[in-house]
């Protein structure tokens, strides 16, 4: 607004005078900024105030007082006593009137036929008149502005533009405003101000006489106005406008910039501030505000922002009118001349003068960026960068060469100074039309040597690990395998912006660093003498030598060259926490190096293994106990580290097989010995606990072990490990005692060994045992395992045992393997233990079913059997990953055709993957078939026992007088049963869920009935058998159908669901069709087991009572008919039979029956099919009785 230019606008010094009604500082205001101020300071005066206190009524004498003197004071008294209420019902009665006309400019109610001009009827009017004249012109420009729809116009008025009366009109909009403010809003009128001439000086008097509404109308002003302000001339005065306030209130101009960004409007106005708030500001040797607000706005994570500033470049630079005027202009100006300040003094031909000065590494000829301005160099590179990147700037040729000598300046070697060079050279990389001349290339080409001859001072002397040599070095790797994305993405992630750059603007750059500067012979020479970054760790940020060793093992520069890296990887596991993200990856593709070939024409170019010893040099001294992080040498992070190396080894080994068979090449697997030695899950445990520090690499241990050691992975003991290092864990540790802490394995020996005859020295040191955590345990583990034995014997204590069980579970979380082994030797059979027959962990793995082998004892002895039964689940997942792992060793095997097929060429090919589950298969079922046999009563049980017709009962004692310790052993030795049978029923639970096919496999192959009503009891999953009973049925062999009808008949009491009731029904059609084909001797042997299992189906389910007494009466008939021919009569039974079907209400009596009773003496005379037919008739008895009694 240059018509502005020649007014005067109200000071910032005046403005805060007004905003605090600081009277002594308005009293010192000159004559010509008090007229500004009047109308605010007269209403003040003559108004009745709020603030009755005796202060205020001081402060308005003074300003009274201060009034009295002015003469221009009266006109404004004379306008503050016209009749506003009037006034206002006049200019409503206006509005109106313009809402009915559209708006036309037709008879104006407020004020009548003009005779004259509107300033000349302004000079002549009194001060009603004025206020009249004034309002229907504002009203008129309001109504034009909301009738616009945004667009801008320039309302030429006289009021508003002669000199002489700008004043008095101020005068009488200022208090039209502050008189009317429902229908003058302050936002509204300062809108409709943008219009006219003068309108920002006009508005700045407004404001100031309201200085309560600064931000009201700035937020209102902003949110009304452009999102590209230089785009139009409305745009250009509503920004100068808001520019003129914040000059009139300077300590609210951030917050309005803040504004700015908030709505997303205004941006020229945004960067005009800074400026601004940039001139004002005492120059010093930080980072400007104008570098830190632009490098916000582009850099930032609001991408809105950054497309609305990033649109204001672009369009700025596409407009003509680059001159003095535009705020873009400005901006780049001022960023140019900051940069050109802190440029070194020296320039390129001082450099190329002395280029070959031979000089000591840590002396440089060369002046350098002052310390004190590297902080703000690398802001204003990144600025450029975000600039030129994000927004899209084209650099002048001043700005160009200017950035240049900064980027190839030199800069003092501090930590600050690495980050300043690091970007220099990725804004090279980045924007390498910078570089455009011959001379211009030579500079660059020189500042690049220089990089390389002083990064070895500069990270000596400024202590920085990740220094500028490690990126030069990636980078040369990535041009020489022409992986130009990756050095995109190198550039990126160190500017800290995501801008695109093309991959063909690198081609120069490419040709200059790999046939000048680093040539593939310079890059392999330099990366073997690249250190290891000591105590390395994710705090260490940067690009480091282990990103070079990365790159290079992964485009197997070492193998071309036939460096080994080998003590380099080794070396490099002695980091520390928290675990660098690099040190995995780098891991694995060393691994890569080692088993595949750089090519398949040199098969041997291959990396060397870390050897067996070097990796059991970590683990030693690892042995638990308190002394363990004395003894140990090196840190739990290397242990872990190696650890995962061993398993990504053998995992990688074992996926590769294939491929390596076929190029004839087969690398040494580490031994079963050294996987042994190493405590898995003892590291795993401690790796749990320092999840946070060690990154990914917890969760990449847990994949690891779930693969190939299913075994240590157990549910069941990762909830044990959740009990034990919980709260009552640590609750139990604060009541550990000296005392506990002085029992040694030798005193618990000894206390096993005087355990016949005294238990309470070894109760007492096992309950000191608990309280030790599991890693002090481990050196009581060989004296508690050998021992068990002992707990066979008769008389030792069940609490004995039950804490016995309780430290083996615990010392099961550190040392598994290990404890398997030892616990499965000591509980041999004594004869083996005579024989010093020792089995090994290949050897349980291979036949798992040697833990059950185990003596007689431990099946009646359920904390024992519980160890037994958990070592059990182990080892059979151990053999499935076991077989798992060799089928993949021995994978050529499979790519060999078969030289001798004995079957014949005809025979179908059994592959080996088939024969290993068979085998699994087999060794599964044969497990569960053992365990079943375990649960039935020996035969010293059955004799103690009167009733053991079902396991699930409680079995009473003996008829006949027994002494009370008889009775005392019989009780505890049928709560062992009772106890034993449920451990097993809990883990061939776990077995048929994890495998469903087990379950039909053990119930074809048939176990002893009298197992049934515990197993469909006591097996949750047992349901399943639902889905193959049909299948079994129809099996050609008698005794499966018998098993099948037994089976359903205790599925359908536990299950009385749809699926059973069909499964029965077809049950029962089944034993009508083979009553009709069975021979005699068959049809015996099939229907006295089965008929028994028709009362539960019954019982189950009531709608089968017609179909079952069907097949009882056709049972009879078929029976009668083979007897016919005797002279026996058989007529009476059958008789009955159909008595009992049609007249079931008389069978109750024929239990007590005598004649009943008779008959059933005779069985053991009678031939098989009265015996069946007896046993129809008593089936029929205890359906009708179980209906009767409502069972």
């Amino acid at each position: 607004m240059a018509e502005c230019t020649g007014l005067q606008f109200v000071s910032p010094y005046a403005f805060e005078a007004m905003q605090k009604v600081d009277v002594v500082r308005l009293a010192a205001l000159s004559d010509p900024e008090l007229r500004l101020l009047l109308p605010c300071l007269v209403r003040m005066a003559l108004c009745a105030p709020a603030d009755q206190s005796q202060s205020w009524a001081q402060d308005k004498k003074l300003i009274l007082r201060l009034l009295s003197g002015v003469e221009a004071v009266n006109s404004i008294v004379a306008l503050l006593s016209v009749d506003f209420h009037a006034l206002e019902q006049d200019a409503s009665k206006e509005q109106q009137l313009r809402h009915k006309l559209g708006g036309g400019s037709g008879e104006s109610i407020l004020v009548s036929q003009l005779q004259h001009g509107l300033t000349l009827e302004f000079e002549h009017s009194d001060s009603p008149r004025r206020l009249r004249l004034v309002l229907s012109e504002l009203l008129a420009i309001m109504n034009k502005v909301s009738e616009s729809n945004g667009e801008f116009f320039l309302k030429s008025s006289e009021l508003f533009e002669s000199p002489v009366y700008l004043e008095e009109a101020a005068d009488v909009l200022c208090i039209l405003q502050a008189e009317l403010p429902s229908l003058l809003p302050i936002v509204d009128v300062a809108e409709a101000l943008l219009h006219v001439k003068n309108g920002a000086w006009f508005l700045c008097l407004l404001v100031a006489n309201v200085p309560d509404s600064f931000n009201e109308v700035c937020r209102g002003l902003i949110k009304n106005g452009e999102r590209q302000d230089e785009e139009s001339v409305g745009g250009r005065r509503r920004t100068e406008a808001l520019r003129h306030l914040c000059k009139m209130n300077p300590s609210q101009a951030l917050r309005v910039r803040g504004m700015v960004v908030e709505e997303c409007h205004l941006p020229g106005l945004g960067v005009a501030l800074t400026l601004d708030h940039t001139k004002n500001e005492a120059s010093d040797d930080g980072v400007s505000d104008l570098v830190c607000f632009v490098s916000g706005l582009l850099l930032g994570t609001n991408a809105k922002v950054r497309t609305w500033f990033g649109t204001f470049i672009r369009n700025g630079q596409q407009r003509k009118r680059d001159n003095i005027s535009s705020v873009l202009w400005q901006m780049r100006r001022q960023l140019l001349l900051e940069l050109m300040g802190i440029l070194p003094t020296v320039r390129s031909t001082h450099i190329v003068e002395e280029a070959d000065v031979d000089m000591e590494p840590n002396v440089s000829v060369y002046s350098g960026l002052k310390e004190e301005h590297v902080v703000k160099a690398s802001a204003l590179l990144r600025l450029y960068c975000a600039l030129m990147g994000i927004a899209g700037l084209k650099p002048t040729d001043e700005e160009a060469e200017q950035l240049l000598q900064l980027m190839t300046s030199r800069p003092p070697a501090t930590p600050a100074g690495v980050r300043f060079v690091s970007l220099s050279f990725c804004m090279l990389l980045a924007f390498s039309t910078l570089v455009s001349t011959p001379e211009q290339e030579q500079l660059m080409v020189m500042w690049l040597s220089w990089m390389i001859k002083e990064e070895a001072y500069f990270e000596s002397i400024s202590g920085v690990s990740a220094s500028f040599g490690e990126m030069l070095l990636l980078v040369a790797m990535y041009f020489h395998s022409n992986q130009l994305s990756a050095i995109i993405d190198l550039v990126c992630s160190t500017l800290g912006m995501k801008i695109v750059i093309k991959p063909s603007s690198l081609s120069r750059m490419k040709t200059i660093f790999t046939q000048e500067i680093f040539t593939e012979q310079v890059v392999t020479a330099h990366a073997v003498r690249v250190p290891v970054t000591g105590n390395l760790s994710a705090n260490i940020t940067g690009f480091l030598p282990i990103h070079c060793i990365y790159q290079l093992l992964k485009s197997r520069s070492f193998t071309k060259h036939k460096v080994s890296i080998k003590d380099w990887i080794y070396r490099l596991c002695e980091t520390t926490t928290p675990l660098h993200p690099s040190v995995a990856p780098l891991i694995d593709v060393y691994i890569n190096s080692i088993l595949t070939p750089a090519s398949k024409s040199n098969p041997e170019a291959t990396n060397q293994p870390v050897t067996e010893q070097e990796i059991l040099n970590v683990f030693q001294g690892l042995s638990g106990g308190e002394n363990t992080r004395l003894t140990q040498r090196y840190s739990i992070t290397t242990q872990l580290l190696v650890l995962y190396y061993v398993l990504s080894y053998e995992e990688a080994l074992l996926a590769n097989t294939k491929i390596l068979a076929a190029m004839q090449k087969k690398p040494k697997s580490y031994s079963s010995a050294l996987m042994d030695q190493i405590p898995i899950k003892y590291l795993i445990r401690q790796a749990q606990g320092l999840q946070q520090e060690l990154g990914g690499l917890h969760s990449a241990l847990l994949r690891l072990l779930a693969t190939n050691y299913p075994h240590l992975c157990i549910v069941e003991d990762w909830i044990c490990e959740e009990q034990i290092t919980g709260t009552d864990a640590l609750l139990r540790r604060m009541l550990l005692t000296n005392v506990a802490k002085n029992h040694s394995p030798k005193q618990l020996q000894e206390a096993f060994s005087v355990l016949p005859g005294n238990h309470t020295q070894l109760m007492q040191i096992l309950e000191h045992l608990t309280l030790l955590s599991a890693g002090e345990l481990i050196p009581y583990a060989e004296v508690l395992t050998s021992n068990m034995n002992r707990l066979l014997n008769a008389g030792v204590p069940r609490r004995i045992l039950q804490t016995v069980n309780k430290l083996w579970m615990v010392l099961n979380t550190v040392m598994p393997r290990r404890l398997w082994v030892m616990t499965v030797n000591a509980l041999q059979p004594s004869v083996k233990i005579v024989r010093q027959q020792k089995y090994t962990q290949n050897d349980l793995m291979i036949d798992p079913l040697i833990v059950l082998r185990c003596d007689q004892r431990v099946h009646r002895s359920p904390p024992l059997m519980d160890i037994t039964l958990h070592m059990l689940n182990g080892y059979l997942l151990a053999s499935k990953a076991y077989l798992n792992s060799h089928l993949k060793e021995t994978a050529e095997q499979d790519i060999r055709p078969s030289q001798n097929n004995a079957m014949g060429p005809e025979a179908p090919e059994v592959t080996r993957e088939e024969l290993k589950n068979a085998l699994l298969a087999a060794q599964d079922s044969a497990a569960v078939q053992i365990l079943l046999e375990i649960c039935l009563p020996t035969e010293e049980e059955k004799a103690q026992s009167s009733n053991t017709h079902s396991l699930l009962k409680t079995v009473h004692g003996t008829t006949g007088p027994k002494s009370p310790e008889l009775e005392e052993e019989d009780d505890s030795l049928l709560c062992n049963l009772r106890e034993v049978q449920c451990l097993i029923c809990c883990l061939l639970h776990q077995m048929y869920i994890a495998d469903p096919n087990i379950v039909k496999l053990v119930h074809f192959q048939g176990y002893p009935c009298e197992l049934l009503a515990l197993t469909v009891a006591g097996i949750p999953s047992m349901h399943i058998c639902l889905d193959f009973i049909p299948e079994l049925i129809a099996q050609p062999e008698l005794e499966k159908q018998i098993f099948a009808i037994q089976l359903l008949s205790f599925l359908c009491i536990q299950y009385a669901l749809p699926k059973s009731l069909s499964v029965a029904r077809l049950a029962i059609n089944v034993m009508g069709t083979l009553l009709t084909v069975l021979t005699q001797s068959k049809r015996y042997a099939f229907f006295m087991p089965t008929l028994p299992c028709l009362v539960s189906f019954c019982q189950a389910f009531p709608p089968l009572y017609e179909d079952i007494m069907s097949l009882l009466i056709q049972i009879g008939q078929v029976c009668a008919s083979d007897v016919a021919t005797q002279t026996r009569d058989f007529d009476p039974i059958i008789t009955r039979l159909q008595q009992l079907k049609e007249k079931p209400h008389e069978a109750s009596g024929l239990c007590n029956d005598p004649s009943n009773k008779s008959c059933s003496r005779d069985i053991a005379s009678m031939d098989p099919d009265v015996r069946l037919c007896q046993c129809v008739e008593n089936t029929i008895i205890e359906i009708i009785n179980m209906s009767v009694s409502g069972v």
